[in-house]
């Protein structure tokens, strides 16, 4: 479901697979080849959020006047909220990541964890833990971010072509 608020309506790329279960609302972009699967909320209601080319957000999460780069995978049930993801990162399921953080390119955070207000996680490190602590991420890891992103271009190209919208 797309709806305006505040004279902003969402931009949704046409590539893009958007889930019928979606909600997203005011001053919201969704790049090329992107998906939003079921029960994601997007919020710009109070600034602008941000998804872009072949990113992809999974079920129960919500993004809240936050900035996703390109190839990110965004695991199910996350909150961004008013932080920042750069590109070729994966942010893993349950994990919060708090106001004015950025999650630096090509990135893991971990399942659970917690990017406290204003943390940076710096580019090719992995996040764990609540408070979130790091260390550089190994190949194996940065192969894991592609390939989930990879399979998830695919299955929303799948459900695309299927009319599951």
């Amino acid at each position: 479901m797309q709806r305006s608020v505040h004279g902003s309506t969402p931009e949704i790329a046409e590539s893009a697979f958007v889930s019928e279960m979606s909600y997203t609302v005011g001053d919201v972009t969704v790049g090329e080849r992107s998906s939003l699967w079921p029960f994601v909320c997007l919020r710009g209601d109070d600034g602008p959020t941000v998804v872009g080319e072949e990113s992809n957000v999974q079920e129960f999460t919500m993004l809240h006047g936050a900035t996703v780069g390109d190839r990110v995978t965004v695991g199910h049930g996350v909150v961004v909220d008013y932080a920042t993801v750069e590109s070729d990162s994966l942010v893993g399921m349950s994990s919060t990541i708090q106001r004015g953080a950025v999650v630096e390119s090509e990135c893991l955070v971990a399942a659970n964890s917690l990017v406290t207000e204003g943390q940076t996680i710096p580019s090719g490190h992995l996040a764990y833990g609540a408070p979130a602590e790091t260390r550089p991420l190994e190949s194996a890891h940065l192969d894991e971010i592609g390939r989930i992103h990879d399979l998830y271009v695919d299955h929303a190209a799948t459900y695309k072509e299927a009319g599951l919208e």
